[in-house]
């Protein structure tokens, strides 16, 4: 708000009283912004009424804005349909609906008539009492003095009141049954007018439905449906389109993009992965259908007789290479018990074909020589090549399939006509009979042709038995290692079951053995059987040996215990020794052979531990040096002494003697390990020392030196 204002000098300027500031200068007008009027927000589409639909799972549903479709309570999809499996419950419901609403229609009717006529019966009442109260009371003018004609007079009075007030109550009854009988008659009327227009309506819908037949259905912009049920409805529109499941998303998305039911999922996301479950689940139902088709249509024999047909062409088809290259196929392993019914029937089918080649074949030389007769071109000076050129074009020609058999027959034709243009029925002296010439030479050729078939076919059949007799002598093989590799793992199995005795022999065994179906069942020689039962028997004697020998270093931890010095008694009544059956010598005997090992064992590791210790090493080798050391010596300040003398390094190896070794090896295990025999130990240690060689000098030293 802008004040003009006045100053000390007469000058005038505006003061704002808002913002409390003040200028000489006018400032512009404001102007309040005025927000408009917010949108009110549309209300969001509800369910308002579910009804169930008896006998079935469907519910019908009804929203706020008048809609209904129909969702099924278990598999959670809908439709704006009404569903073939609840046309008949649906219309039983709406035919009680309908009874219901006619009913509580009259009832309601006749309520409001009932109230109508009390309201009525009440305001004549009312009236009669007003009227009654408003009318005079009439006042003799003679005045009667006896009392009898004064009660007379009353009665009389109160019976004509009665009469009065009765004739009046027949009047309005009477008005009320008229009244009455005109609403009746008005409200039948009514209900007839009003079924006759829902029954135009309902004609009128039936038009309407029919008239939009084949158009998209209308479908409200946003309904308040389930991710699932939005897309069962879109399912449902992919389905109604007949979407082929193997056309992608952007090929098949103009054939529905316009329909209503396409926005009822809320992203282009849900609706590609909605497309995809029905593409999957779509060419599924296909390929089912097209399995269940080919079952009804062929018989498994049929399949295979089929696979016979389209796949084997020559009858040179190997049977092996055939099944290796079909042996995965439903028409192959459909049909037959094993491979030797289905080579069986190859076999045969190969013999069929054959026939029918050779069937064709001769049914294709025949229509050849017909071809030649009828083309009139084969004569006796005729060439080949250029009578071909003529007869090339015709279907005869090329069922003979090799060129070298068509020049050969056109040949044979040839020297036939020849000899039938031959007039003398005997041919003279002299003269050969071409004829049977050609018939000698023909049947010359058919024999070795069939002479080379039958070479061709022994040699295919002997390959094929030396094939087979290989690969089954390579499968008996790997049978008969994989049987005896079962018999020893079942025999192993039988000992470990039936053997815990480390002492047992083999005769004392048997017997038990003998119980045992595994062991009767066996088909491993004796000998095998033998060497299994000792290595098992060697197995338990080694595993006992390892725990007695455990029990023995849990006793005598030094390599200088003596055997009496255990507790022998305790040992022998320990598992290990009873399960070798031991006595005190026998004992004695292996506690005595393993202190051996074990002193052994421990000679190799004291070597181990000299070669290994770097201090022993240095000066043992030190001391073997002639002369001076390395330099010729060192420098005394650099040994931590004054002075400028030289040390000789062989002197000074002198001085490290056996003590100061024995100082650093003294905390070694493996030294301590001989401390029972000290001066052996030393005598060990002075051999290592006088073993060792001389370091080598280095390069820029004399040998001299």
């Amino acid at each position: 708000m802008q004040l003009l204002c006045v100053g000390p000098n007469n000058q005038p300027y505006y003061f704002n009283a808002i913002t409390q500031q003040s200028t000489y200068v006018r400032p512009l007008p404001t102007f309040q912004d005025l927000a408009p009027p917010a949108a009110a927000k549309p209300k969001k589409e509800k369910p308002r009424t579910k009804t169930p639909i008896s006998g079935t799972q469907w519910l019908r549903v009804v929203t706020t804005e008048g809609n209904t479709f129909y969702t099924h309570k278990v598999e959670k999809k809908s439709v704006w349909t009404i569903p073939e499996e609840i046309k008949d419950a649906l219309a039983q419901l709406e035919k009680e609906e309908a009874e219901k609403e006619v009913q509580e229609t009259k009832a309601k009717v006749e309520d409001e008539a009932q109230r109508e006529l009390d309201r009525v019966k009440a305001e004549l009442q009312d009236a009669v009492v007003k009227r009654k109260a408003e009318e005079p009371v009439p006042v003799d003018e003679v005045v009667i003095s006896k009392k009898a004609r004064i009660e007379e007079d009353e009665d009389e009075e109160g019976d004509e009141e009665e009469e009065d007030s009765d004739s009046d109550m027949e009047d309005w009854q009477r008005e009320a049954a008229e009244q009455l009988a005109r609403e009746a008659e008005e409200e039948k009327v009514r209900q007839a007018e009003e079924k006759k227009r829902e029954e135009e309506e309902k004609a009128k819908e039936l038009k309407e439905a029919e008239a939009q037949k084949g158009r998209p259905l209308n479908m409200p912009d946003r309904v308040d449906l389930s991710l699932d049920e939005a897309k069962a409805l879109f399912k449902t529109l992919l389905r109604e389109k007949d979407i082929n499941p193997l056309h992608p998303w952007d090929t098949s998305l103009p054939l529905f993009v316009s329909d209503p039911r396409y926005v009822l999922l809320p992203s282009v996301s849900a609706r590609r992965d909605a497309f995809d479950e029905y593409c999957r689940d779509r060419a599924r139902e296909l390929r089912q259908s097209q399995v269940k088709k080919e079952k009804r249509t062929l018989s498994p024999k049929d399949e295979f007789e089929k696979l016979l047909v389209e796949e084997v062409q020559s009858t040179r088809t190997s049977w092996t290479e055939w099944r290796r290259q079909w042996k995965k196929d439903r028409r192959y392993y459909g049909w037959g018990r094993d491979d030797r019914e289905r080579e069986k029937r190859f076999r045969e089918f190969l013999k069929e074909l054959g026939e029918v080649k050779r069937a064709a074949a001769q049914k294709a030389e025949v229509d050849f020589f017909a071809l030649l007769k009828e083309s009139g071109l084969a004569t006796a000076g005729a060439v080949w090549r250029d009578v071909k050129r003529k007869i090339v074009d015709d279907t005869r020609y090329d069922a003979v399939g090799s060129s070298s058999l068509r020049e050969e027959l056109f040949g044979t034709f040839q020297k036939a006509s020849a000899t039938s243009d031959v007039q003398s029925s005997k041919p003279e002296p002299g003269e050969v009979d071409t004829n049977a010439d050609v018939e000698e030479t023909e049947a010359d050729k058919e024999q070795r042709r069939r002479e080379r078939k039958e070479r061709a076919v022994k040699d295919r059949e002997e390959k094929i038995r030396s094939e087979r007799s290989k690969l089954e002598s390579d499968i008996n093989r790997s049978r008969q290692g994989l049987n005896r590799s079962e018999n020893e793992m079942e025999f192993r199995t039988m000992l470990v079951d039936a053997i815990r005795d480390p002492t047992v022999s083999w005769d004392s065994v048997l017997p038990q053995l003998k119980t045992d179906p595994r062991f009767t069942n066996s088909q491993l020689p004796l000998n095998h059987q033998l060497h299994l039962f000792h290595a098992h028997v060697e197995q338990l004697k080694s595993k006992h040996l390892a725990n007695l020998q455990v029990l023995f270093l849990t006793h005598a931890p030094s390599l200088a215990t003596p055997f009496t010095s255990l507790p022998v008694s305790s040992i022998l009544e320990s598992q290990p020794a009873a399960k070798l059956g031991f006595d005190i010598r026998q004992l004695e005997e292996m506690y005595e052979r393993w202190q051996r090992e074990r002193t052994q064992d421990a000679r190799r590791a004291f070597d181990e531990m000299l070669n290994e210790n770097a201090f022993v090493e240095f000066w043992g080798r030190l001391g073997k040096i002639g002369g001076k050391g390395i330099d010729e010596g060192i420098q005394a300040d650099d040994i931590g002494e004054d002075g400028e003398e030289v040390v000789d390094m062989k002197a000074l190896a002198k001085t490290v003697d056996l003590k100061e070794m024995v100082m650093v090896l003294k905390n070694d295990k493996r030294y301590l390990m001989f401390d029972h025999v000290p001066e052996q130990r030393e005598r060990w240690l002075r051999d290592y020392l006088t073993q060792l060689a001389a370091p080598k000098l280095s390069v820029h030293i004399p040998e001299s030196m």
